[in-house]
């Protein structure tokens, strides 16, 4: 009981060892999706409650001219190289990119809309 007391009394009476510092280091700003690098499969998420764990956000727009992406859905996963191909996937899982489809073009990062030829598929020259 004594030698708990004087060990007590000890540590109490110890100076403080200083922590060492570690520099500050300020989190990398948050940049702006690019739609034009988004290429390979693509797993489309529309239940609101997952939309945190999305990559992105997007709007399908039901005209061309308003499309910031124009999509070709491909029918085999390994020809989606480019922008504007997309394997679209029914398992999350094995998604190169899950994406939320939002009902509100106002909450999207970006829209997209789906085209029947190859080659008019990517993105909008601004």
């Amino acid at each position: 009981m004594l030698s708990t007391l004087f060990l007590s009394g000890m540590l109490a009476l110890s100076p403080v060892q200083p922590q060492p510092r570690v520099p500050f280091v300020a989190s990398a700003p948050a940049g702006s999706l690019e739609p034009c690098r988004i290429y390979g499969s693509v797993y489309l998420e529309r239940d609101p409650r997952r939309r945190g764990f999305c990559f992105g956000a997007v709007y399908e727009e039901p005209e061309e001219a308003f499309a910031d992406v124009l999509v070709f859905p491909e029918t085999n996963k390994l020809f989606a190289d480019k922008a504007g191909l997309w394997y679209i996937t029914e398992a999350r899982d094995f998604a190169d990119y899950v994406l939320f489809v939002s009902d509100n073009r106002s909450l999207a990062d970006f829209s997209i809309h789906y085209t029947k030829v190859r080659s008019f598929a990517g993105c909008r020259k601004n």
